[in-house]
């Protein structure tokens, strides 16, 4: 957990000088709620906090956009915890992901400050490190997804470098792909989970390019465009929510990775991560015991 950590913290410092110092505040303001959430379910029972909460806390804060009301933060997070892992028995026993239990709920709750309050990031000299936050004034629909729902294109150097609108850790997918190779590398994450979800969305986006559909992008600016580098890495390969089983995880990962590109080109919602991963966590239960059934089966027959 605390190699995870490690990874998402070049995020939190490019979010800084992409949207200014409120970033930190906000990041510092979602952990020690968080914290204070799982304290009162785990001191009564004398066990400490576990470092898995400082994990969900990150990742929630970058799914956010960066103009999020605070006190909706604080919400998003009280009910990630409480309710996405606390309630199930803590750490080890939840079925769905924490972070992006809290993220559905304000997602759907305060669609308006969630959806459409995006600003253009800070890109020259020191950028965000003297201010306090981006202006309002520099309030854009055009998100990487919005653009390439309606055909258009960007340059792919943006999408690398993060000079793009969208939510605060996916700005930049050099950066998450140096953290998320990092615990790959660190086995603090499983590259089963996280190449299966990479070729489950390349190859989905491909086929449906291929068959006309002008909202489906290409599979590089599917992969590069919004949080799915940051999802496949970071979100998917969350160890008590996904799929145990080798089996399982390619399964688990390829049908999160199509579903993302499906939710994208043809539901309401431009981005498909959160209940692309949600959906599959209330799969994998049945999915890693059928899988485990057949295993014994075989044996039994070999």
């Amino acid at each position: 957990m605390l190699r995870v950590c490690y990874a998402l913290i070049p995020l939190v410092l490019a979010s800084i000088y992409l949207f200014g110092w409120r970033s930190f505040m906000l990041a510092g303001l979602v952990l020690i709620c968080g914290i204070i959430t799982e304290a009162l379910f785990t001191f009564p029972r004398g066990k400490p906090v576990t470092s898995a909460v400082f994990v969900t806390g990150l990742i929630f804060t970058l799914s956010l956009p960066p103009t999020i009301p605070f006190w909706i933060a604080v919400i998003g997070i009280v009910v990630g915890v409480a309710l996405g892992k606390m309630v199930f028995g803590g750490f080890g026993q939840n079925v769905f992901n924490p972070a992006m239990v809290g993220r559905c709920f304000i997602y759907i709750t305060f669609p308006l400050q969630m959806t459409n309050q995006w600003v253009e990031p800070f890109w020259e000299g020191l950028g965000g490190l003297t201010h306090w936050s981006a202006s309002l004034d520099s309030l854009t629909q055009a998100t990487p997804l919005e653009v390439l729902r309606q055909g258009g294109s960007l340059p792919w150097q943006d999408l690398l470098l993060g000079r793009t609108a969208g939510s605060m850790g996916e700005m930049s997918a050099l950066l998450i792909l140096i953290g998320g190779l990092f615990i790959v590398y660190k086995k603090a994450a499983s590259w089963r989970l996280t190449l299966s979800c990479l070729v489950g969305g390349a190859v989905s986006s491909g086929i449906l390019r291929m068959a006309g559909i002008a909202q489906i992008p290409d599979p590089f600016a599917t992969l590069l465009a919004g949080s799915f580098l940051f999802g496949a890495f970071f979100v998917v390969t969350e160890p008590v929510s996904g799929a145990k089983t080798k089996t399982g995880q390619w399964i688990y990962g390829l049908m999160v990775g199509s579903l993302i590109v499906i939710l994208r080109g043809f539901s309401n919602f431009s981005e498909g991560v959160m209940f692309s991963v949600l959906i599959m966590n209330a799969f994998v239960p049945i999915l890693d015991q059928t899988l485990r059934q057949m295993q014994t089966k075989k044996k039994v027959k070999a």
